[in-house]
C-alpha cells in the first residue's frame, strides 16, 4: 500500500506540472485575444454593475494542508456573508440566490469567474484538474463529518476536476468518492478528457447543474 503510495507520488510529479505548464502556455499563445477580452471586459462589466471590488479573495486549503489565497471574479453583491453562506442559505436548492448579481450570475454559468485562479496554476499552487479547493470553515465541516475527507489533499486542488463536471454543487460526499476515482485513475488522457467537458460546458453555459462524464 505504502509502495503503491510512492508510485502514485512520483507519477504525480512527473506529468502534473509540465501538463499544467504546457496547458497554460499554448492556451494563452493561441487564444491570447480571447484572454484579453476577457481580462478587460469582466472587470468592466463588474464595476458598471454595481462598481464594487473586480476581484473576490477567499483562504482556502490546498495540497497537504497548505492555506491558499484563491482569487476569483466577484459575482456576488457586496456584503453577501450577511445575508447567509452557500451550505446554509434556503434558496441553494432552486438557485434563486439574491446574493448573486446579474453579471454574477453569467458568470457562474459559464465558469468566468474562476478565470484568476490561473494565476495559481503558475505559481503552483493549483492544477487545472484535481480536487476543488475548500474554504477553510467547509473543510474543517466535511473533515469531521466526512470520512476520508482529508486524503483529498494529496494532490493540489484544480480549477476543476471529475467531481465538478459530475456534480458541480459540490456535495460532500460524492465529491469525495469522485476525488478518490480521479487519484486512483489519473493520467493525461483523463486530464484532457475534463478539460475537455469543462470548456464544453463554460461554452453552452452549463455550470452549477449536474453532469455526466
Amino acid at each position: 500500500m505504502r509502495r503503491k503510495g510512492v508510485i502514485q507520488k512520483i507519477w504525480t510529479e512527473l506529468y502534473k506540472r509540465p501538463f499544467d505548464l504546457t496547458i497554460l502556455v499554448l492556451a494563452h499563445i493561441l487564444l491570447l485575444p480571447l484572454w484579453v477580452f476577457l481580462w478587460v471586459f469582466i472587470p468592466v462589466f463588474i464595476k458598471l454593475k454595481d462598481g464594487g471590488p473586480v476581484f473576490y479573495r477567499q483562504k482556502r486549503v490546498g495540497k497537504d494542508g497548505k492555506i491558499i489565497e484563491v482569487v476569483k471574479f466577484r459575482t456576488m453583491v457586496l456584503d453577501a456573508e450577511r445575508l447567509g453562506t452557500r451550505w446554509t442559505s434556503p434558496w441553494k436548492a432552486d438557485g434563486n440566490d439574491p446574493r448573486v448579481t446579474r453579471v454574477g450570475c453569467i458568470l457562474r454559468r459559464t465558469g468566468l469567474d474562476e478565470l484568476p485562479q490561473v494565476i495559481l496554476i503558475f505559481k503552483g499552487d493549483m492544477s487545472f484538474v484535481g480536487p476543488r479547493a475548500k474554504p477553510v470553515n467547509e473543510h474543517d465541516a466535511f473533515s469531521a463529518s466526512v470520512a476520508g475527507w482529508s486524503q483529498r489533499l494529496k494532490l493540489r486542488p484544480g480549477l476543476t476536476g471529475l467531481a465538478q463536471i459530475r456534480d458541480p454543487s459540490g456535495e460532500p460526499n460524492f465529491a469525495l468518492k469522485c476525488d478518490l476515482e480521479y487519484m486512483e485513475k489519473m493520467n493525461p488522457l483523463l486530464d484532457l478528457r475534463i478539460l475537455f467537458v469543462s470548456v464544453l460546458n463554460t461554452l453552452l453555459g452549463r455550470w452549477d447543474r449536474k453532469k455526466t462524464a
